[in-house]
């Protein structure tokens, strides 16, 4: 039990460590794109061109595999955002800023990415391009926090004070975080529930499933590909006139 403690303390503290971090990523990088690739090009392309015709919807509802793993992955990063907001705010982790920092941008695109394939598939499925529906406007929230952050960096010339900034209002976003989970539970909306469940069965065929699996962690690969580089590019950027980045 100690031996396993003091293994994730040793672990902890090597991530906190820039010129580790840099070292690992560096080796980490060409295996990560390798397998997101893969995973998503079978994933959207068995969706697309393979999977069976819906029969209420039609084909438009193809873009589930591109909307539902965005939807994923854009709620996921704030949830990690979170994480290191509070490591942040606690021990002061110069590498839990980096990670905000580099994530936000990201999650930004992602979300907007769900924004707009939910559109594109309410249009022909609920007669409008948009409605206030609660799912659909508390991920619009999630956007705003998302640019919120990216400007609110922006306008710090210090890294320590951003950090921080940003640490705090990284927290009070995280609050829109369970009403995205729950909006389709707590009101009436036109937004369907969950079709894949861990706890119950998916009320999704098998045919349809299995490749909007496949995508969404294709989809999460390469929100850790573009993380790890994000994070290699703020890490040069603060570190750039430190000795062992010279010496890299």
């Amino acid at each position: 039990m100690n031996k396993t403690f003091n293994n994730l303390k040793t672990f902890y503290h090597k991530l906190g460590s820039s010129p580790w971090f840099y070292k690992i990523s560096g080796i980490t990088i060409p295996y990560v794109a390798l397998f997101s690739f893969l995973f998503l090009s079978i994933g959207i392309v068995w969706g697309v061109f393979f999977s069976p015709t819906d029969f209420k919807q039609g084909d438009v509802y193809r873009i589930i595999y591109m909307h539902v793993p965005a939807a994923s992955v854009s709620q996921a990063i704030y949830y990690t955002m979170t994480v290191a907001a509070v490591v942040s705010m606690i021990w002061r982790m110069k590498m839990a800023g980096i990670f905000i920092k580099s994530m936000a941008p990201i999650g930004a695109s992602f979300t907007f990415l769900a924004l707009i394939s939910g559109s594109i598939w309410g249009q022909p499925t609920w007669g409008t391009w948009w409605i206030w529906d609660a799912r659909l406007t508390s991920t619009l929230v999630l956007f705003i926090f998302y640019i919120a952050i990216i400007s609110l960096y922006s306008s710090f010339s210090e890294k320590k004070s951003a950090d921080q900034a940003v640490s705090i209002l990284t927290l009070v976003g995280a609050v829109n975080l369970p009403i995205i989970k729950k909006s389709v539970d707590w009101w009436n909306t036109l937004h369907q529930p969950a079709s894949i469940k861990f706890t119950q069965s998916s009320s999704i065929s098998p045919e349809m499933l299995y490749p909007l699996i496949i995508s969404i962690f294709g989809f999460y690969l390469v929100v850790l590909l573009s993380g790890l580089m994000a994070m290699r590019a703020e890490i040069a950027k603060r570190e750039i006139n430190k000795e062992w980045f010279k010496n890299y």
